[in-house]
């Protein structure tokens, strides 16, 4: 088994030593706080450009409302038999459109309107009331497919963990853990798989949100932290002037992003992304750089605790079971879905699927 993943616990110690306390004023470089609202508009248009037989679609639906996302409804036009569909576990929505053998050309469209804020954690405003209700807990303490909480993961969770004994000393350290040893790969499709057992059993902690959350997540639930990806898209550029950390015009096709939450009791659900922390490190400047660029830490220190939230968030759902479809349940629900009687179509190929992804901010009432 390859354990070179574990050389760097000790630099990650340092590095959680060398940080401000929580709570502290971070730096203005990157310090995303609530404050006002702003609207957007998604527009996610679907066509099936070698329908075969019956053919199927299923379009992901903001269904996450919070202290920094409001649904503001969304809306479906196209050419077959539309109806919004929820999923049983997770709550997560989409619309789901089918047309029948012989149509030409399947066509859907969904319009979404959201409102959303910066949120950033109140690490002074402790309450020992605030506590994740039993349900809650086991959902998001469950393996999954893909993240499963025995065996490696468990083990790398206790050894990335260490001496910490509170449930936020341990979800910093592991934050910490997996920013120092995980690694942007910029060949990976898409998001990533988030498939956390192969990455550490192969010691390669390589890939994209999709994994490094994910492993994030796999790990908190190992040492037994409520922890969830949320799985969504950006919609805007970055207000910090981070040019890796927003959407780099109104076509959003390609934006997609998964984020991660851990729930601690007292504080409620808090906001962390070391896989933004890494892509800083590889994209931010023409040439990748390093965790010790003055560039990153601001980001570092930001992100337990904080997003910013240029970013549409979908859902929380992992193993969706698509319904109508006969094939295989998606590992999670962030991208257009189709098949027809050939198959499933490739969700990370929107030039041959074909969907396209914009948005625009509302300005106004």
């Amino acid at each position: 088994m390859n354990r070179r993943y574990f050389l760097k616990t000790s630099g990650a110690a340092a590095a959680l030593a060398a940080l401000p306390e929580l709570g502290r004023a971070q730096s203005n470089g990157f310090d995303p706080r609530p404050g006002a609202w702003r609207r957007y508009e998604i527009t996610t248009r679907v066509e099936i450009l070698k329908p075969a037989g019956v053919s199927r679609a299923w379009v992901p639906l903001p269904a996450v409302e919070s202290d920094y996302q409001k649904l503001l409804g969304s809306s479906w036009s196209g050419n077959g038999t539309m109806r919004e569909e929820l999923d049983s576990r997770y709550g997560a929505a989409m619309v789901c459109a089918e047309w029948r053998a012989g149509e030409a050309a399947p066509l859907l469209e969904v319009r979404s309107r959201i409102a959303t804020r910066d949120r950033a954690t109140d690490f002074s405003a402790f309450d020992p009331a605030r506590r994740l209700d039993a349900a809650s807990a086991r959902l998001y303490t469950a393996p999954t497919e893909f993240i499963p909480t025995d065996g490696i993961v468990r083990a790398t969770a206790k050894r990335a963990a260490g001496n910490a004994s509170t449930e936020l000393g341990k979800a910093r350290a592991l934050y910490e853990w997996v920013v120092e040893n995980s690694v942007r790969e910029p060949k990976t499709r898409g998001c990533g798989l988030g498939d956390i057992r192969v990455m550490l059993e192969t010691g390669d902690l390589k890939g994209k949100c999709a994994d490094i959350n994910a492993l994030y997540v796999g790990l908190a639930r190992a040492v037994g932290l409520p922890a969830r990806d949320v799985y969504g898209v950006r919609v805007a550029k970055s207000a910090f002037g981070y040019r890796s950390l927003g959407a780099g015009s109104d076509n959003i096709t390609r934006a997609q992003h998964c984020r991660a939450e851990v729930f601690i009791t007292g504080l409620g659900w808090v906001p962390v992304d070391p896989a933004d922390v890494r892509k800083v490190v590889l994209e931010e400047k023409a040439l990748p750089t390093t965790l010790a660029d003055p560039i990153v830490p601001p980001v570092r220190r930001a992100l337990f605790g904080a997003w910013e939230t240029n970013w549409l968030a979908y859902n929380t759902a992992h193993d969706v079971k698509l319904p109508g479809s006969s094939g295989a349940p998606v590992a999670f629900l962030m991208y257009p879905q189709a098949e027809t009687a050939a198959g499933r179509l490739d969700s990370l190929d929107p030039d041959g699927f074909r969907y396209r992804i914009t948005a625009r901010e509302l300005k106004g009432a």
